[in-house]
């Protein structure tokens, strides 16, 4: 799960407090909408249960912020409060009504989950993805202004590229970040969904599976030419290089000479490596 921005939604949107010409609104809660453009997918159902007792006992100490539409207002940012005073039995709820197009909604949307840890793996690689993408940031960029190292950001962005049916289970927590970047060192991906399996029934832990793919991998290379030795100098750069890349390194040597092969697996990714080269 996300830890929480180093610098917050500030950092993106400089003012987003409640400025003087503002006011809380107590609107009905039949008047209000689901964000469309919510990040999250999945909410923790005992965590509303118990924001909800907070809720009848203390009342909702922090109004939501929602936009206007034509028939109803759509909530930008708070809508586990929303559900928790549904379930607390309220019928209003204090809300800030602000200005925003679709662009802002999303950001804030997805800025405010980041924040609290609402998300999974999946959801903040995607929400990560969706910044870049709205914001026409690189990942640099977007560590930056985040306070996030851009190998975290990268590292996520990477989950995209595990088969649907692995990102599902990521996402229900049946596997974890880590079993899904081991997966992603498999030389043969049309594997990665076989090989999960193995790791649900026969509950390999993050370390076993690394071994499991080492292992898989090397039989791919035994099956393409005999295997060499590596030299240990060779391994331990080739380990630093996927640290700092993100992505499965092969240095290759050959009396003199040599090459080094680096994987990417979407343009936006040879786009992030490309990025890293050039620093």
């Amino acid at each position: 799960m996300a830890k929480g921005l180093g610098k917050g939604i500030n950092a993106l949107f400089p003012g987003e407090s409640l400025s003087s010409n503002e006011t809380i609104e107590h609107l009905a809660l039949t008047e209000l909408r689901a964000n469309p453009y919510q990040p999250r997918r999945i909410f923790d159902e005992s965590a509303i249960e118990e924001l909800a007792i907070s809720i009848k006992e203390h009342g909702v100490l922090q109004p939501i912020i929602a936009r206007k539409r034509v028939n109803f207002y759509e909530i930008v940012v708070g809508e586990r409060r929303f559900r928790a005073s549904k379930l607390a039995g309220l019928t209003e709820i204090p809300v800030v009504v602000r200005e925003m197009d679709d662009q802002q909604m999303m950001e804030l949307a997805i800025l405010e989950n980041l924040q609290r840890e609402d998300l999974t793996p999946i959801e903040e690689a995607e929400a990560y993805t969706n910044l870049m993408d709205n914001l026409n940031l690189t990942q640099e960029q977007l560590a930056a202004r985040l306070g996030k190292s851009r190998p975290h950001i990268a590292n996520h962005v990477r989950l995209l590229a595990l088969p649907e049916d692995v990102r599902i289970l990521l996402s229900e927590g049946k596997i974890t970040m880590g079993h899904g970047r081991a997966l992603l060192g498999l030389k043969r991906r049309k594997l990665i969904s076989q090989v999960t399996e193995k790791v649900l029934s026969q509950h390999l832990n993050v370390r076993q599976l690394e071994a499991l793919v080492q292992s898989m991998n090397d039989n791919v290379s035994r099956e393409t030419k005999k295997k060499v030795k590596k030299d240990i100098f060779i391994a331990e750069k080739e380990s630093q290089l996927r640290d700092y890349f993100g992505t499965n390194v092969t240095i290759k040597e050959s009396k003199n000479k040599g090459k080094i092969e680096i994987e990417f697996f979407s343009a936006d990714d040879l786009e992030r490596i490309l990025e890293l080269l050039e620093d």
